[in-house]
């Protein structure tokens, strides 16, 4: 079996490069080529297009970082739905439920199957394979693929076989991911401000009911280092809370508190530029209060 594998960005350079570490073949395809060079040093083909990946591979992954990018590689005209041996197309990336459905569609017309499996985690889930996949979709294709899958990955589940709803539970953890984040470092720099040690207040959080994925790991390793380098880009967050607000609407259901983080996170955007790393989020929240959270680590 060989796999395509279309994206060698911050996420899909490292699970293709655990793919490869786990013996399974690869088709690599990214507009840069010192990506692929460094897949072709592990033995991976390349392809110069997403149609060429899918002549050359039986299933096709693709991690993309925006829906302009998701859409031309599925469907447009040098897109996988024409490649002539993929009998499968899997979407990583997050892009919404409603464009699933729609690709979903337009790969059955092509004689394809159509698997989500957004991934979740961040660069470094990505390096130790110890990502979140949530799966929805075509059942033989995640069958077939689940070892190659389990290699990427620290839990893998499949919901359903709706093309979309692994896109729904995906934007349901990242609301969450980022109010943890949000409301952690409003409450860290309200302590810092009080003269609370930072590093004793996460040793009561983490032993508390307060304890979440940005005090456990995003604040001690990213921003008490002063090193702000999570690995997750403003632009990635703008993208996905985007696609938050549009699975809000689409289902009728209140958003107050996302609102809230949306517009804080654009706020920092705007003050911080869309390049820089979500724990940046920090250096705004210090700003509206006039106190840094020092570097202890």
């Amino acid at each position: 079996m060989r796999i395509g594998f279309i994206g060698l960005g911050a996420m899909g350079r490292p699970m293709a490069v655990n793919l490869a570490a786990a013996g399974h073949e690869l088709v690599v395809c990214d507009t840069d080529p010192s990506r692929t060079a460094i897949l072709a040093q592990r033995g991976a083909l390349v392809a110069q297009t997403a149609k060429e990946t899918a002549d050359m591979a039986e299933f096709v992954l693709a991690c993309l970082p925006n829906l302009g990018a998701a859409e031309a590689v599925a469907t447009g005209d040098e897109g996988a739905v024409a490649g002539a041996q993929a009998t499968a197309y899997v979407n990583l990336s997050t892009t919404g439920s409603a464009y699933s459905r729609d690709v979903a569609a337009k790969m059955a017309e092509a004689g394809k199957a159509f698997l989500d499996a957004p991934i979740s985690g961040g660069p470094p889930g990505a390096e130790a394979g110890t990502l979140g996949i949530m799966c929805s979709g075509d059942k033989a294709t995640f069958d077939a693929l689940k070892p190659a899958l389990e290699a990427i990955s620290g839990k893998l589940v499949y919901l359903n076989d709706q093309p979309g709803a692994a896109q729904t539970m995906k934007l349901v953890n990242n609301i969450i991911s980022f109010g943890n984040l949000s409301v952690a470092l409003e409450a860290m720099t309200l302590g810092v401000k009080a003269g609370l040690d930072p590093e004793q207040m996460l040793e009561v959080i983490n032993a508390s009911s307060g304890r979440n994925s940005a005090t456990e790991t995003k604040i001690p390793n990213h921003i008490l280092t002063h090193n702000f380098d999570y690995g997750g880009a403003m632009y990635i967050i703008e993208k996905d809370l985007e696609l938050w607000r549009r699975e809000a609407e689409l289902y009728e259901t209140p958003m107050w508190l996302g609102t809230n983080i949306r517009t804080l996170f654009m706020h920092c955007m705007a003050e911080m530029g869309r390049d820089k790393d979500i724990t940046v989020l920090a250096k705004t929240l210090e700003k509206m209060a006039g106190v840094e959270i020092p570097k202890t680590r």
